[in-house]
């Protein structure tokens, strides 16, 4: 009896002097929330009486992008979400998507940060399911970072000009940077937040090697072009499908309120189009508008590669005209087909 209260003595013991280390570990994984881009926006903006709301990005109307008046969602649930991403190495709602979390201020880290929050965003509540783009300013954000890198380089050849200031990465969800935001190429209205990934902004990247697995048994190459048109994923819809008067049109997915979610008519790009951007981005093994994009295009069937395929889709028609400019994934069955492949996985 004396050896078994013993053995229950130390056992608590250890599980009380395992606990605070467990803990300062859990803390270690947290991101620093002053290096996590802000949102440059706050939800519930103008609302419509039908859950759009303004969002922070104009279209080509010279009006804002309709998004869910949830979106972007309450700061806490995101950072959780995001320390969770990060500690994982992927999004974990999406395992196929990695990212990373530098903590330096190079151009690189910092577009690493951005890619992160971007992801993590845009995959809150499920693989492609969350907030879109639009509804923060990491795209001005985006061309902020890059804007400095030109004018660093400028400087260092011109002694005269002097660089700008580093993108500021305090975390923060209110407005104040809303006049800052480029105006998209495209207009997009805002579906549920409980629907398909809707963003017309940057895409959740894949973040691999740029070769292409073609095997199980871990030899690569490079896909050719039939390849690629014979295995690209359907888009499974088609543009200008009851189209409102104002530059929007129903999409392939309906929102929670049963009706479809409103995409640019213009979306998705006709099929040449789609082809000859896929193969450009997986002949460079990256988005040729958004090159910290990653992309792979395995040429076998297994569920893996068939995913990282609609991830490569996924990635292309979102950044079809510059980094984070294309058309939403509403403007396509990608959703639908992401699914039948997890169902398909799990028989």
């Amino acid at each position: 009896m004396l050896f078994y209260k013993t053995l229950a003595i130390l056992c608590w013991s250890h599980a009380i002097a395992s606990f605070p280390l467990n803990a300062n570990r859990q803390r270690k994984r947290d991101v620093n929330t002053t290096l996590v881009p802000p949102f440059g926006w706050q939800a519930g903006i103008n609302p419509d009486g039908t859950g759009n709301c303004d969002g922070a990005v104009n279209g080509t109307n010279g009006k804002p992008i309709l998004i869910p008046c949830q979106c972007p969602p309450n700061s806490t649930f995101f950072l959780a979400a995001l320390n969770n991403n990060v500690a994982a190495g992927f999004v974990t709602t999406n395992p196929t998507v990695k990212l990373s979390f530098p903590t330096d201020n190079s151009t690189a880290s910092q577009l690493a940060r951005l890619n992160a929050a971007a992801v993590t965003l845009q995959n809150l509540e499920g693989a492609g399911v969350g907030c879109p783009i639009s509804s923060t300013t990491f795209s001005a954000q985006h061309k902020a970072i890059e804007a400095e890198t030109s004018s660093t380089t400028l400087s260092t050849t011109t002694p005269t000009l002097s660089p700008s200031a580093p993108a500021t990465a305090s975390f923060s969800t209110g407005a104040s940077q809303a006049s800052s935001i480029a105006s998209s190429s495209v207009t997009q209205s805002a579906p549920a937040a409980t629907s398909v990934q809707t963003s017309s902004s940057a895409p959740p990247s894949s973040i691999t090697n740029t070769t292409v697995m073609t095997s199980s048994s871990g030899n690569t190459t490079t896909p050719t072009d039939a390849q690629i048109a014979s295995l690209a994923p359907s888009l499974g819809w088609q543009s200008g499908i009851n189209p409102d008067g104002t530059g929007n049109c129903d999409g392939a997915v309906n929102g929670t309120n049963g009706k479809p979610i409103l995409i640019p008519c213009q979306c998705p790009p006709d099929q040449a189009s789609y082809i000859s951007n896929l193969t450009a981005n997986i002949q460079a093994g990256h988005a040729a508008f958004n090159p910290t994009v990653f992309l792979t295009f395995p040429t076998d069937n297994s569920t893996a590669s068939q995913s990282a395929r609609l991830n490569a889709a996924a990635v292309t028609i979102q950044n079809l005209n510059g980094a984070g400019t294309g058309c939403p994934i509403s403007s396509t069955s990608f959703s639908a087909q992401s699914k039948a492949i997890s169902a398909e996985s799990s028989i």
